[in-house]
């Protein structure tokens, strides 16, 4: 029992003293290896985080400025329907006109040059993909 003890008592000193040489620069080195690897990881998370609410304000913006287009062309269109209407003597009338331009617009870009409104847009979206750069 006593030799047992004595055991223990010298495993805790053996266990207390630092370990010198390779063992412990191996030890500081494979700390300071996995202390990088985690800031790197937190630092693409937080890259990814700021990328994607600058996607996403992009986005919602572009949203916006969609929906305030769409409603300033159609109080512009309604005003020109009325203009035209009071030109022409009847308000149905410049409602006609204007229909039939939206009309043969339609028709134009189906009809005549089915890609040229697909080739405008992906002109105009790779402009500004590469603006952006």
């Amino acid at each position: 029992m006593m030799k047992r003890q004595a055991e223990k008592e010298q495993g805790s000193t053996s266990s207390r003293r630092k370990r010198t040489g390779i063992p412990e620069l191996v030890d500081e080195t494979a700390t300071s290896l996995y202390d990088d690897v985690v800031a790197i990881v937190e630092a693409k998370f937080e890259l990814l985080k700021i990328e994607l609410a600058e996607k996403i304000s992009m986005l919602a913006s572009a949203i916006i400025l969609g929906v305030i287009l769409i409603i300033g062309a159609g109080y512009f269109v309604t005003t020109l329907a009325l203009l035209a209407g009071e030109l022409l003597g009847h308000p149905f009338l410049g409602y006609l006109l204007v229909s039939m331009l939206f009309i043969l617009c339609f028709l134009f870009f189906t009809r005549f040059k089915p890609l040229f409104l697909k080739t405008l847009i992906q002109k105009l979206l790779l402009s500004l993909h590469d603006s952006n750069k």
